[in-house]
């Protein structure tokens, strides 16, 4: 008889412990998406919110289920706000229980929201912010990143402008991203001369004075002249009402979202490097993405949808080999060295410091009326094993 109710205890106790598991199973996957939603990089906020709801819908084959378990997106509007961002983030992961989270827009709202992620033991999937310093000296074992870094963004403009007898000028926003982009492209130039760097405030509107200088700096100097320009949000290119051509100066710079690149039609010719345009990769992935956009809203997709499609796609397969298990150091372990597939093709999370290494695509902008903006049109594939992106953390 005490035989009899020892074995029952103990299938009692067995029970109680299979239950959590069980119920864990059931239970929904929590993902907050903090970015900008408003404020002044509202449009890559909503194409990247756009891409990460496309993207799990296409990864979970449209069930929005991994292993069971339903996937939960809870939004939050970080207004491009470095303290709100970190708010938020605690509020994610303290109140609303959230499994991940994947953001933001800006990167100085991004550094600010690492700390929280290790305090928390949870993972943010950083997408889009660029900043080196995310992956590097500010970096810890909870971040990973889809998006492009300001390194990989250097290495592959400097296949564009970087030759012998050209004097280039920088002109960036004197923030994290454009300090940052400058430093990874200052690295990256072999052969050209970096002869100024410019930094303007990231809602300047007003750009003569700033233009002024650098004309002075390079309009006496032999040989070709670039400006090259790293921004995000505005309109830098007005700088081209001074002139330039009148000096032989060239701008020059990377890919945009396609309202920006209206502006890029001025400059038939012009050669940068892009992290995503629509027409250039060749998957199916790709061709999935840009069907499903069409038939949402009647245009392409654009330059951040491509990067919400991509954490979405980083997210799932990392979900399905856990089978929905959402313990943070089994994704860790599994997200380290992970290859998935995206609208740019494969991307790889690299074990040192969890940046994706991906393509990029070097172009020459061509006029066709038949679009609103510049085309960008590909020169040819930056492939990631040619990109010494290098790791600036200290792990």
């Amino acid at each position: 008889m005490i035989r009899r109710h020892l074995i029952s205890l103990a299938a009692l106790s067995t029970c109680a412990l299979l239950a959590p598991a069980t119920m864990a199973q059931g239970k929904d996957i929590k993902i907050a998406h903090i970015y900008s939603k408003t404020g002044p990089l509202e449009a890559y906020g909503k194409q990247t919110q756009t891409g990460l709801m496309m993207g799990l819908s296409y990864a979970t084959g449209g069930t929005m289920e991994v292993a069971g378990r339903k996937i939960v997106v809870i939004e939050k509007d970080d207004q491009g706000k470095p303290d709100l961002g970190k708010n938020l983030l605690a509020a994610a992961y303290g109140d609303d229980k959230v499994d991940l989270a994947v953001g933001p827009t800006a990167s100085p709202v991004a550094l600010a929201m690492l700390p929280v992620a290790e305090e928390y033991k949870k993972i943010l999937l950083v997408e889009p912010a660029v900043a080196d310093s995310i992956t590097g000296e500010k970096w810890n074992k909870y971040i990973f990143r889809t998006g492009r870094n300001s390194s990989q963004d250097a290495i592959a403009n400097a296949v564009a402008v970087d030759k012998e007898g050209v004097s280039i000028v920088t002109m960036a926003q004197d923030s994290a991203f454009g300090r940052d982009g400058v430093k990874a492209f200052k690295d990256s130039v072999k052969k050209a001369k970096l002869v100024h760097e410019e930094y303007l405030p990231p809602a300047t509107t007003d750009f003569t004075a700033g233009a002024q200088r650098m004309i002075d700096k390079l309009k006496a100097l032999p040989g070709r002249k670039i400006i090259f320009i790293i921004w995000a949000g505005g309109n830098p290119f007005k700088i081209a009402d001074m002139d330039l051509k009148r000096y032989g100066i060239e701008i020059a710079t990377g890919g945009n979202i396609l309202p920006a690149m209206v502006a890029y039609k001025q400059f038939p010719g012009m050669e940068g490097a892009a992290y995503y345009y629509f027409g250039m990769p060749k998957n199916p992935v790709n061709d999935a993405m840009v069907s499903m956009h069409y038939t949402q809203f009647k245009t392409p997709p654009d330059f951040f949808t491509a990067g919400g499609f991509s954490s979405a796609m980083a997210l799932v397969t990392a979900l399905k080999k856990t089978n929905g298990d959402t313990n943070t150091n089994k994704l860790i372990s599994t997200m380290e060295g992970m290859s998935f597939d995206t609208p740019k093709g494969k991307m790889t999370f690299r074990k040192e410091d969890h940046q994706a290494m991906q393509s990029m695509y070097h172009f020459k902008i061509k006029v066709d009326p038949a679009f609103a903006w510049g085309v960008p049109e590909l020169i040819r594939e930056i492939k990631p094993e040619e990109m010494n992106v290098p790791i600036r953390n200290k792990r």
